[in-house]
């Protein structure tokens, strides 16, 4: 099931609800949901990365990102779409409870 672009009120109402639990605001950058997560070393970076990719492959929805030593940088948008859609707030949800 392809998920549909969401308007600019759909997107504002879920990223509120998104940063309400967030140890650090998810915000919007070039059309897309981003988020900078820092840990204390590699290892965890890694580890979160891997733990991420698992879940993006079952769900077949795969997160734009850039690694270097403890920050791993992400951008979710919605490739098939266009733009920002359910996909990439499950998917930023779901990296929150990985943390």
């Amino acid at each position: 099931m392809i998920s549909a672009v969401l308007n600019p009120d759909e997107i504002s109402t879920r990223l509120k609800a998104l940063n309400k639990n967030a140890g650090s605001d998810w915000t919007l950058n070039s059309g897309k949901l981003s988020k900078t997560f820092v840990f204390s070393n590699f290892i965890e970076a890694f580890g979160f990365m891997s733990k991420v990719a698992l879940y993006a492959e079952k769900a077949n929805h795969h997160p734009e990102w850039f690694n270097v030593y403890k920050t791993v940088e992400v951008h979710l948008t919605t490739h098939e779409v266009g733009g920002i859609s359910e996909k990439d707030f499950d998917l930023a949800n779901k990296m929150e409870l990985l943390i």
